[in-house]
């Protein structure tokens, strides 16, 4: 994606992204080309280009427009949340509710994960940096907490997998406003908060330590720096927050 520091660039860009998800969702990503994206937002094709080199740029704007977003509302609504268990459902049903018109579309790019090296692979390295930061946004609750170092460093990760469950479910959920995974996410954070009481124990301690050494073999865990660099700082911390009974 071309960077651009005008508001007339933002504003271009901003109306081809735009028609560009219309298109994709009326017609699939496979069938929309750039020639129907430029016409559809009113600029020529050489302007497109200008702006997104490729369709696969534009899937990535929106990414990044997802994930964006996703953190601007969970901030507005984490104060809200009186527990925990709250606090982590919100961090996940925020994104469903982000994410609820555009299943179609993303069963379709979902496609794409299966192919490592594919730009739109949601597991890819090209969108690395997309997932450090949806980790750091889902984890920001967890900030509150005093956690051993080892669960410190598998929560957010094992947070985000579990929400990646959860968006693969919600693509096949057909139930009325897909209730079935509203109701999997609270027990999925039931589940995850009586992991955390778990891993405090003295006798499972040495659990956590096995699994992040076993994970940081395969890669799989990011660097503190890593994270660091994605982590959002404008969450509020509340020192000692005890999850739900």
């Amino acid at each position: 994606m071309f960077k651009t520091s005008t508001a007339k660039g933002a504003e271009s860009q901003a109306r081809i992204l735009e028609a560009a998800l219309e298109l994709f969702r009326e017609r699939g990503f496979e069938a929309t080309t750039m020639r129907d994206v430029a016409a559809r937002s009113g600029m020529s094709l050489g302007a497109a280009y200008h702006y997104f080199a490729t369709k696969e740029a534009i899937v990535l704007a929106y990414y990044v427009q997802v994930s964006e977003e996703h953190e601007r509302r969970l901030l507005e609504s984490l104060p809200r949340a009186k527990s925990l268990n709250q606090k982590l459902a919100t961090a996940i049903t925020t994104k469903l509710d982000i994410l609820q018109d555009d299943r179609p579309l993303l069963g379709a790019l979902l496609r794409f994960t299966g192919q490592p090296t594919h730009p739109l692979s949601f597991l890819g390295p090209t969108t690395r940096g997309i997932q450090l930061h949806s980790m750091a946004v889902l984890g920001a609750p967890l900030r509150e907490l005093s956690l051993p170092a080892e669960s410190r460093a598998l929560a957010p990760l094992a947070l985000w997998a579990m929400h990646m469950g959860i968006l693969l479910y919600f693509l096949y959920d057909e139930s009325p406003g897909q209730r079935r995974t509203r109701k999997l996410v609270d027990g999925s954070v039931s589940i995850f908060v009586a992991g955390l009481k778990v891993a405090r124990l003295p006798g499972f301690r040495a659990i956590p330590k096995k699994v992040l050494a076993l994970l940081r073999d395969a890669g799989l865990v990011p660097t503190e720096e890593a994270m660091a660099a994605a982590r959002p700082d404008v969450f509020p911390v509340t020192p000692d927050l005890e999850p739900d009974a």
